[in-house]
């Protein structure tokens, strides 16, 4: 897969453009589906929040919905398995891209697995995966136990490993004083990769296996 991991979403002209590019056509032109599994493992989370975030209705922030795609499906990963495989399968063979949203990382993890949809994302050569938060952590090795909020877990920390690095999203987020970028150093350190340090405004695209950072906010390369 190409893979688009932000903190926040499309929030800007630059990672827009770089979506656009990972797409190779126009956005309206484009069929996406949105996956908000990860909402329900967050406890911070809600139907409400949910419906937020498929209807982009969060005022004054950027959604993934709401974009100007040809078509938008929503993809609810824990309703798979009750389902003829062949039916969602076809449904994600037919996406360009894929609208992963935040929330909790090894819920989302756990549900990617039980799905299928783990297992069928090699196969996807060219379709995009947006994360945000969540969306884009799964995709690491680990994401360290502060941000494992599922108790109904088993408690680790481990995530798909698509990736070789880690993320620390919301990097300095205004009013949660656990994002400071000291806060992101103390994290590296137990950490056994490299990580990155994001905020917002910033985005890790993987093409291919190349790795680049496109931000017009603030963000810092750990473990280096």
């Amino acid at each position: 897969m190409k893979l688009l991991l932000t903190s926040g979403g499309v929030t800007n002209d630059s990672i827009r453009a770089a979506l656009v590019d990972m797409l190779g056509k126009p956005i309206a032109e484009c069929r996406a589906l949105f996956v908000p599994t990860a909402q329900w493992g967050q406890p911070a989370c809600s139907p409400e929040t949910v419906w937020m975030s498929a209807a982009d209705r969060w005022e004054g922030e950027a959604g993934l919905t709401g974009l100007g795609w040809k078509s938008v499906g929503l993809l609810e990963l824990t309703a798979l398995p009750t389902i003829e495989k062949s039916r969602w399968v076809s449904w994600v063979r037919e996406a360009d891209v894929l609208l992963v949203d935040g929330g909790e990382a090894t819920y989302l993890r756990h549900w990617m697995r039980e799905s299928g949809l783990a297992e069928l994302l090699p196969t996807l050569t060219e379709t995009v995966w947006v994360g945000v938060s969540a969306g884009s952590m799964v995709m690491t090795p680990r994401i360290g136990s502060e941000f494992v909020d599922w108790t109904s877990g088993d408690g680790s920390d481990e995530t798909l490993g698509i990736v070789d690095f880690c993320i620390f999203p919301h990097l300095d987020y205004p009013g949660w004083s656990e994002n400071t970028l000291e806060s992101a150093r103390r994290w590296a350190t137990r950490m056994p990769l490299p990580a990155y340090a994001i905020d917002d405004q910033t985005a890790i695209s993987v093409v291919d296996g190349v790795v680049e950072v496109i931000s017009e906010g603030h963000w810092e390369r750990l473990n280096a």
